[in-house]
């Protein structure tokens, strides 16, 4: 095969800890939104492809879960061992960070990227939000003590800033060979995956504090009658007090999620959405692995 039809196909890991912008980098890149995001750490619950495909590569990025300090909880051994699982099953890894911060769950990544011996794309997020970049440079040496890196990219996922540079970099890393997925695809995850998603997105930027970590959303029924989905969506959580936060006050709370998860569906789907949602309580599904599993956390365990 000649260079000038050289064609390169292989996985990325998007790597780091919680909030520091994974998958609004994995959406700027994919150019569609696949991947729900809050202001809230540990949004991301799954490992998530997203598939890129251009003139000469496919380049197949993996989402991960941020990875933390594990409290215990079977959902936070999920969640770690969903994202450290990828970084041994790839070709590349971007490593994502926030700007000039450097804290213990940076180090806990650092630590799994190093013993993975592949090569390592820093990723310095949130540069938009620097006030002094003349910081920037020293932070980078340092970093470049710690962990052989390919290369050190600053960027700003949020605005697509210095993004392209990052993709360049990621196919001239990956190994040559044919596309793994046809060209059209987008994710690795269903439609009724992603219109949970859309709905926990929207309960996860509503509600305060802890709640959020104590939901999770099943999709009961998605049918598609004349052009019109029909999704049928059960909040699980784990304490009846919870669930007359969700519902809100005659009802409010949950109307607003609906609506707003509607037309997140709706611009994903491109058709109209018809939603329901219902809630109930499942005490102590977030700590136990058979009601996860049967949750739909079971491809990682």
């Amino acid at each position: 095969m000649s260079s000038s039809h050289k064609f390169n196909c292989g996985y990325v890991a998007i790597v780091g800890r919680p909030n520091v912008g994974k998958s609004t980098l994995l959406n700027g890149i994919i150019g569609q939104k696949i991947c729900i995001t809050s202001h809230k750490p540990q949004t991301t619950r799954h490992r998530i492809l997203g598939i890129k495909n251009v003139d000469n590569a496919q380049i197949v990025y993996v989402d991960t879960p941020g990875i933390h300090k594990d409290d215990g909880k079977a959902m936070n051994r999920y969640m770690n061992k969903a994202a450290s699982s990828t970084i041994t099953d790839v070709d590349v890894i971007v490593f994502v960070v926030d700007r000039l911060v450097w804290n213990e769950e940076d180090r806990i990544v650092m630590k799994k990227v190093k013993q993975s011996g592949l090569p390592v794309i820093l990723a310095i997020n949130k540069i938009d939000l620097l006030a002094d970049k003349t910081r920037l440079l020293p932070h980078i040496g340092e970093l470049s003590k710690e962990l052989d890196i390919v290369q050190v990219i600053p960027l700003s996922a949020k605005k697509k800033n210095g993004v392209d540079v990052l993709e360049q970099k990621v196919i001239e890393l990956l190994p040559e060979s044919s596309a793994f997925f046809p060209e059209d695809q987008l994710t690795d995850k269903s439609e009724r995956f992603i219109a949970a998603e859309f709905i926990r997105e929207k309960l996860m930027r509503q509600l305060n504090q802890e709640l959020p970590y104590a939901l999770t959303v099943e999709i009961e029924k998605f049918d598609t009658k004349e052009n019109t989905l029909h999704i049928h969506g059960l909040i699980w959580v784990e304490r009846k007090g919870q669930k007359k936060v969700v519902i809100g006050k005659n009802g409010e709370q949950l109307k607003s999620v609906g609506q707003q998860a509607r037309i997140e569906m709706e611009r994903f789907f491109n058709r109209k959405v018809y939603l329901e949602l219902w809630v109930k309580v499942r005490e102590g599904w977030s700590n136990d692995e058979r009601a996860l599993r049967s949750l739909g956390y079971r491809d990682e365990l």
